[in-house]
């Protein structure tokens, strides 16, 4: 059984037991959470469901268990004999969720 959530902006598939990590939530680490913009739901084999845009009465339970920080991406601005030079940094912030049930 998996689903497909949305949630800031992005989709992401789904299962029990699954860590995922997505953009930073505005939750403190141990809370629960819990969503119903779920997308697309497979209970079975061959059954799933398919919102339109959302599936009714289904929902995602998770856990969140910590934030992280992502590898920091280096940019370099550069004009060739002119004496510029830039250098700038950016490590984007996550979190990092358990999925704990999957409700259809």
């Amino acid at each position: 059984m998996y689903a497909i959530i949305k949630t800031g902006g992005k989709q992401y598939r789904v299962e029990k037991g699954m860590t995922v990590t997505v953009d930073l939530m505005d939750l403190e680490a141990g809370t629960d959470f819990e969503t119903s913009e779920v997308l697309f739901l497979k209970t079975g084999e061959n059954s799933f469901k398919t919102g339109t845009p959302l599936v009714a009465g289904a929902k995602v339970q998770a856990k969140v268990l910590r934030h992280i920080k992502d590898k920091k991406v280096v940019i370099g601005k550069l004009k060739r004999r002119k004496g510029y030079r830039r250098k700038q940094g950016h490590r984007q912030n996550y979190t990092q969720l358990q999925i704990t049930d999957i409700k259809g």
